[in-house]
């Protein structure tokens, strides 16, 4: 994340409103439904992996999906009142969004299979805090930015990267984002990643987290740890 992070104040904003409309992502995450254990790393894997070329072909309804959805977003972000209330409202709106728990599989990379369930459990737990605590920083950077999906790109049946712009606000001209959006077994479509930029933000993360993984011996708790130091958790706090 420390390559976003170092933008511009104005593209910042604008680059926030992508977030917010999204979460962790994932990143900023990313994210946020009850944490439940993966079916399996390789389905994470593979439902995550970058978005490869392929057929020319749209979906209506994953562009439905988006474009609902991000207008549900501006309604939060346009709230006005307690700020509490819409951070609330706000997490609200990501556990029926956000595809979480995929999500979360995903950014651990190859150390998911070896976290034992409690390991998991307590990650899942402070990647989830630590994802409301990345956008709900930046619910005050919205200034009427608004989204306009574009088109969209059908991966295989159910896997689609929805085509949209950023536009209004601050941003001059139209900023590009894309949305990887899966079709869950309830027959629901969820976000499961967000490109800004080129930069696909859930790989992104991964990418962080897997380094610090590999430069600490695979030890989850060191992750855990600056997790929740970037939070303000007391260090060995839990839940």
């Amino acid at each position: 994340m420390t390559h976003l992070e170092t933008r511009k104040p104005a593209a910042m904003s604008i680059r926030s409103t992508a977030s917010a409309l999204l979460v962790a992502t994932v990143g900023f995450g990313a994210p946020a439904s009850p944490i439940t254990t993966l079916a399996s790393t390789t389905l994470a894997m593979t439902a995550l992996a970058t978005p490869a070329l392929a057929e020319a072909q749209r979906d209506a309804d994953a562009e439905s999906f988006v474009a609902n959805q991000a207008s549900r977003a501006l309604t939060i972000l346009n709230q006005g009142g307690d700020a509490q209330q819409k951070k609330a409202a706000f997490r609200g709106f990501v556990d029926q969004v956000a595809d979480v728990p995929r999500i979360t599989g995903f950014v651990l990379g190859k150390y998911r299979r070896s976290l034992s369930p409690e390991q998991y459990d307590e990650f899942s737990q402070v990647f989830r805090l630590y994802a409301n605590s990345v956008y709900e920083t930046r619910l005050g950077q919205y200034h009427g930015e608004r989204l306009r999906v574009t088109g969209s790109t059908v991966r295989v049946p159910g896997d689609v990267v929805v085509d949209s712009e950023i536009i209004g606000g601050e941003a001059r001209t139209p900023m590009p984002v894309k949305w990887r959006v899966i079709r869950g077994p309830d027959g629901r479509y969820r976000a499961v990643d967000v490109s800004v930029d080129g930069i696909w933000l859930a790989i992104t993360e991964q990418q962080d987290f897997v380094s610090t993984l590999d430069n600490n011996h695979g030890d989850i708790n060191v992750l855990i740890a600056q997790l929740r130091s970037q939070i303000g958790q007391p260090v060995g706090r839990r839940g």
